[in-house]
């Protein structure tokens, strides 16, 4: 049985990877002596004993290298390195077929013979053995040039799987990278000869469409644009090893940069990244995966498959075992002591170098580059291409853990990328900048463009939360009744799919809008328009499944209180690092999304003028998602409060049923309550039909604990209270009013004037509301409770409590487990703050994503990370591709501004977040995305009141 360590072996010294030769021993003849009768007998013998192996590179050439079959496999690996002369040669690997379409690698430390059946008879092959995320990282264009050999290969061998338009486009890419600019007779006779997908005659016209409008790319160019849209793909550089779960279901294991993946046909189910994997093992056919305790519970933490045979099963486990040591490890570990006696388990180990070895190892230059030219195969000229200079990369370091921001709000600097001048490639800087003319008015619409496609990707890993990971959840454990998985997966399921495609258009049309063809034809690509009216017509046909999300939110809480176990399966997988905000959160983001859709189609509009040519279909895509938002804006607003109430009813102890016809959520913050033992803090939620305040529950526990409850029927309006707030008796405070309940009064403490004028704005409104609704009777949450009418002595009497009674007895579920720091209700209590309605309302247009830059708190460093902004709160990631976030920062309470020079930013488009003492700098790539930011968080943090800085 194998496990996930790994262990290196000594790297190659740079003679040996330049192809110095062996020392072949000093000759004895004298000059002009001829070698003897016999000597040329064992020199027979020894030319016998090598063969010539052959191995057909990415071209589809066959080359011959002379080796001895007794020689491990790193003897002919260094050969094909040197004769290609190949500096980024450990993403690469050797391939061979020892049982048919099952392709096995050649190991470094084992002999060839030991490997290769018949070698003689052997074809091997070279291929890409590690996919890194981001072409990016491949620092050499010779090495780009192979990859993009690479996806051609998948490309036909349909592994690489896409839609018919992603194949043309790539393929389009392809022949400008061969045969250069598009002329149709010459292209169309090089297709006839060379194929490159499938069935390329369906394809044929489409190829030639996107090809003409590649003119002036250079071959460089085209391998990049291949892999730039080539990473995008989910198959990008998938292999699938078929495999059986427990239940016998047919499915494909895979295994990426991220961790091993699981397929159904081609659609992945599951992703087991590597920070959740403890240990990868096999036992014969079985293939193990133990998890971490914290991300299943202490149950059931090992996942098994069962693949066709051992051979296939130890097969994949080493590729994950080399994945996981090239991409996940930056130095070589030491190896392990070899055991006395015996060993168990198999002995493979990763003999290459890790990812984060080979940057240093090419950015340090120790691998003379040689100087070569490579052009279009019209002019026909074989050779490497001139390497182009690319800035130094280093990859990321490990997710960064610790406590939230909300408590520490520091992200540690150890590990991270840094980026002093330049937050991009130059390749990339130099398309964008040739293309996109900064300061001109296509710019905007450009970031705009840019906007929705950050913006749709968090939407589509959003939608997976619930179709991919909380399915995979209530499945394992059979938690959901059959009918409300038909009502809650027929729902989304189909949304789903719709946003993956639309997602792959939108890349599609950025992909093109960037490249070089924008720049030669202007008007071809540069526009939106046309994909999203095409869209928001087809998302009107989506309409009936929108106003079903009330009920399959209503059902889905029933149906949690009624099953024990379907409760425990919701509140385990609510504490999940995916699950980052409230589970039903993300049942709202569907009809959420259209709101936003509008928002951006504005933007566009109030952007463009009418004789745009995309001004056309940019207006009229904004008038139909307006009208499907005006039919679903009360749904929208009823689903908003039932999921505060729901999420809510998990929040508070001591209090059943919060869930009434015609309650409504309209504020919840943080107030200081007079009792004997003077202010004490409590959190107070107000509702159309009464007022609850609550303490916190024990320590660690994620509760609060209901303190008292006044009806707002026969509630006095709120008014200021000079006497209270102005005289000089011991409980004089600023900021203090007082609540005239009909069974008791309160004296309460906001934490500034403004958040007093909030209160008093909301309560007063509410009680108005509550009066002219004639409704007298309180439905009170729980059993019925009896309120007595209002005793005079009651006017003035305090809270009778101590804070001992908030930390005795407390229900069972009160203790269980650890609530996420950063919603709204956890928040208020922090930073002594709170948020209405309407400003979680507010808050469904204050969404925003992409990368940023962040600066290091001790250093002129910048961290790039993928940033998104909803629920009042960033959420980083070190990818967009990334399932669930490294650390969040809540930003209720926070202040938003540019740099003063005392502060020493000396960069453009660097906002300032501050909390007390706790400031950071984040550095966007444009004044569009700037000016972006700045408005969202300026809004979200500014609208429930600047509780933490400066006086009212």
């Amino acid at each position: 049985m194998g496990e996930i360590e790994g262990i290196y072996r000594a790297l190659q010294t740079p003679g040996a990877r330049l192809g110095a030769q062996p020392l072949a021993g000093v000759s004895t003849l004298e000059p002009g002596q001829a070698p003897s009768a016999g000597m040329t007998r064992i020199a027979s013998r020894m030319q016998e004993k090598h063969f010539p192996l052959r191995v057909k590179l990415l071209d589809n050439s066959v080359e011959m290298f002379d080796i001895e079959p007794k020689c491990d496999g790193q003897v002919l690996l260094t050969q094909v390195w040197r004769r290609l002369n190949l500096i980024e040669c450990d993403y690469f690997g050797l391939e061979f077929q020892n049982i048919p379409s099952y392709w096995i690698w050649l190991e470094p430390m084992k002999p060839i013979s030991r490997q290769v059946r018949r070698p003689k008879n052997a074809m091997l092959r070279l291929a890409v053995k590690f996919f890194p995320p981001d072409p990016g990282q491949l620092q050499e264009e010779y090495t780009r040039y192979l990859f993009a050999l690479q996806l051609k290969r998948d490309l036909l061998e349909e592994r690489l799987t896409c839609t018919d338009t992603t194949a043309a486009l790539l393929t389009s890419h392809l022949l400008q990278s061969e045969i250069g600019d598009y002329d149709e007779t010459l292209d169309r006779e090089h297709l006839k000869v060379n194929k490159y997908l499938p069935h390329q005659e369906c394809s044929l016209e489409k190829i030639l469409e996107f090809h003409r409008k590649h003119t002036g790319q250079t071959p460089a160019e085209s391998d990049f644009q291949v892999l730039e849209v080539a990473r995008k793909l989910e198959m990008y550089g998938i292999r699938f090893h078929k495999a059986s779960d427990r239940e016998g279901a047919k499915i494909n294991l895979a295994v990426s940069h991220m961790g091993v993946l699981v397929f159904q046909c081609t659609t992945k189910i599951n992703t087991f990244n590597w920070s959740r994997v403890r240990k990868l093992s096999f036992k014969r056919k079985r293939f193990l995966i133990k998890l971490h305790p914290e991300v299943h519970g202490p149950y059931q933490d090992t996942l098994e498959f069962l693949l066709g045979s051992r051979d296939e099963c130890k097969n994949f486990w080493k590729i994950c075992v080399e994945y996981h040591t090239f991409f996940r490890l930056f130095d070589q570990p030491k190896p392990k002591a070899k055991a006395v006696l015996f060993s168990r388990g198999s002995s493979f180990r990763y003999s290459g170098r890790t990812q984060k070895q080979l940057v240093d190892y090419v950015k340090d230059g120790v691998m003379t580059r040689t100087s070569y030219e490579r052009r279009h195969s019209r002019t026909r000229m074989s050779g490497r291409a001139l390497t182009t200079e690319l800035p130094k990369q280093v990859t990321l370091g490990p997710a960064e853990r610790g406590s939230s921001p909300l408590l520490s709000p520091v992200l540690s600097d150890a590990g991270g990328t840094r980026m002093d001048d330049e937050e991009e490639p130059k390749h990339k800087k130099l398309v964008r900048t040739n293309n996109i003319r900064k300061g001109t008015g296509a710019d905007e619409a450009y970031f705009i463009a840019k906007e929705i496609l950050a913006t749709e990707r968090t939407y589509l890993k959003d939608l997976e939360v619930i179709t991919v990971w909380f399915r995979s959840a209530v499945v394992k454990e059979d938690a959901m009744p059959a009918d409300l998985m038909t009502l809650l997966f027929s729902n989304i399921d189909p949304i789903y799919e719709f946003h993956r495609g639309f997602l792959c258009e939108v890349e599609q049309r950025l992909a093109l809008w960037e490249g070089p063809s924008g720049a030669q034809a202007p008007g071809s690509h540069q526009r939106i328009g046309d994909v999203l009216l095409r869209n928001m017509h087809q998302l009107k046909q989506f309409t009936g499944y929108f106003h079903r999300h009330d009920e399959v939110l209503t059902e889905l809480e029933k149906a949690t209180k009624r099953s024990r176990k379907l409760e425990t399966v919701y509140k385990e997988f609510e504490l999940q690092k995916v699950c980052y905000l409230p589970l039903n959160t993300f049942l709202l983001k569907p009809i959420q999304r259209l709101v936003h859709y509008r928002l951006l189609l504005r933007r566009l509009c109030g952007h463009y003028a009418p004789g745009h040519r995309d001004y056309a279909d940019c207006c009229d895509a904004l008038n139909v998602i307006t009208e499907v938002t005006s039919i679903l804006q009360h749904s929208l607003v009823r689903l908003e409060n039932l999921q505060k109430l729901t999420e809510l009813q998990r929040d508070l102890v001591g209090i059943e049923n919060l869930i009434a016809p015609g309650r409504e959520f309209i504020r919840e913050g943080c107030l200081h309550k007079l009792t004997r033992k003077g202010l004490q803090q409590r959190m107070f939620f107000l509702f159309s039909d009464m007022l609850l305040y609550t303490s916190r529950g024990v320590s660690g526990s994620s509760h609060f604990r209901i303190r008292g409850l006044l009806p707002l029927h026969g509630m006095l309006l709120i008014v200021l209270d000079p006497p209270v707030e102005e005289s000089k008796s011991e409980w004089s405070v600023p900021h203090c009013f007082t609540i005239y309940a009909a069974q008791k009064t309160i004296v309460v403490a906001a934490s500034t004037r403004l958040e007093k004028e909030k209160w008093m704005h909301d309560l007063n409104n509410a009680i108005e509301a509550a009066k002219s609704s004639g409704n007298t009777t309180l439905a009170l949450p729980g059993s019925a409770v009896c309120i007595p009418p209002r005793r005079p002595s009651d006017e003035a009497s305090l809270e009778q409590e101590s804070e001992d009674d908030a930390h005795g007895t407390h229900s069972s579920s009160e203790g269980q487990g650890q609530h996420r720091a950063n919603t709204t209700v956890h928040v208020c209590w922090y930073r002594n703050t709170s948020v209405s309605r309407a400003d979680h309302s507010a808050a469904v247009e204050n969404q925003l994503s992409g990368y940023l830059l962040r600066k290091f708190k001790n250093s002129n460093g910048w961290q790039k990370l993928w940033v998104v902004f909803t629920n009042f709160c960033l959420f980083f990631y070190k990818t967009h591709q990334d399932d669930y976030p490294l650390a969040s920062l809540p930003l209720l309470g926070y202040s938003v501004s540019v740099p003063r020079e005392a502060d020493g930013i000396h960069k453009e488009h660097v906002f300032k977040l501050q909390f007390k003492s706790h400031v950071y700098f984040f550095r966007a790539e444009s004044k569009y995305t700037f000016g972006r930011w700045m408005e969202v968080i300026e809004r979200a943090s500014s609208s429930p009141g600047k509780a933490g800085g400066p006086e009212a």
